[in-house]
């Protein structure tokens, strides 16, 4: 069995991640309205909004996915301005891996590696917990969706990053899973990993979140921790709390944010950040 990896606490500067005055538009479409937001360091943040309320493009501008057209991107001690590196600090698990499917588990692994030009020790402690070791031998492609996604948090939390990024982490994994996951996502935290999830379910959203950022039409309704959201709203849990953002803001079914256009980087495309 893999040794444990050494515990590596970022410093403060490392996790910090924030925009200024962040804009986007897709045609007449206005997703992102100079957007100003801080994800505290070292914590989780729920990033929670309607559909076309600009979550999805916000992630894709800081993975580098999507160029905003206008304001800043803070990744760490480092302003994003169109170079790669900046993207080491981050560790991105997508909720729908594109993984070459002909690949092994760990020759998967071993790209990744290459393509973070990565020599430490990986963290490999959601492999055994989600007793995967066997399957990690058997081509992406033939593995079931479950499994399938227990691979790709796996690859996720290999490298310690100081800032993960979470697309619907637990969609697609049993309750065992599930609770490995969480358990691994506190821990990192504990770490002084600053952590980002995206999630429909709002009841492990409530479990695991300590900050809340709320977007509506590409504005911040709503940022600060999960304490002064139900005391602003006098709500006693965070779904009833969101639904009540959602009336006063006049939010209903909107349209889908439309794709990001070109050929994404290679990493990104894997989910690498």
């Amino acid at each position: 069995m893999t040794a444990p990896a050494p515990r590596v606490t970022p410093r403060q500067e490392d996790r910090a991640l924030g925009v200024r005055g962040l804009e986007k538009s897709f045609g007449a479409l206005r997703v992102l309205d100079s957007l100003t937001l801080d994800f505290d360091p070292g914590r989780i943040t729920a990033l929670l909004g309607p559909n076309g309320a600009g979550k999805t493009t916000l992630l894709k501008c800081f993975l580098g996915l999507v160029r905003p057209d206008g304001g800043s991107i803070t990744v760490g001690e480092s302003e994003v301005d169109g170079s790669a590196d900046y993207r080491h600090a981050i560790g991105f698990m997508p909720q729908l891996p594109h993984l070459p499917a002909q690949l092994t588990g760990w020759e998967l692994a071993a790209m990744l590696d290459d393509l973070r030009d990565f020599d430490g020790e990986p963290d490999e402690e959601l492999v055994d917990a989600f007793a995967i070791r066997a399957e990690m031998d058997k081509p992406f492609g033939t593995l079931s969706g479950g499994t399938r996604q227990r691979v790709n948090a796996a690859l996720a939390f290999r490298y310690q990053a100081p800032i993960m990024i979470l697309d619907e982490p637990t969609a697609g994994l049993d309750p065992v899973a599930a609770l490995a996951l969480k358990e691994k996502v506190r821990a990192r935290r504990e770490e002084g990993c600053t952590i980002v999830i995206t999630s429909h379910n709002l009841g492990e959203l409530e479990s695991l979140a300590e900050s809340v950022i709320f977007l509506l039409e590409g504005r911040a309704r709503f940022s600060g921790t999960l304490e002064k959201l139900l005391e602003e709203t006098g709500r006693s849990t965070l779904e009833e709390a969101i639904a009540d953002l959602m009336l006063q803001g006049g939010a209903g079914p909107t349209a889908a944010e439309p794709p990001a256009r070109g050929r994404p980087d290679l990493g990104l495309r894997l989910g690498v950040a």
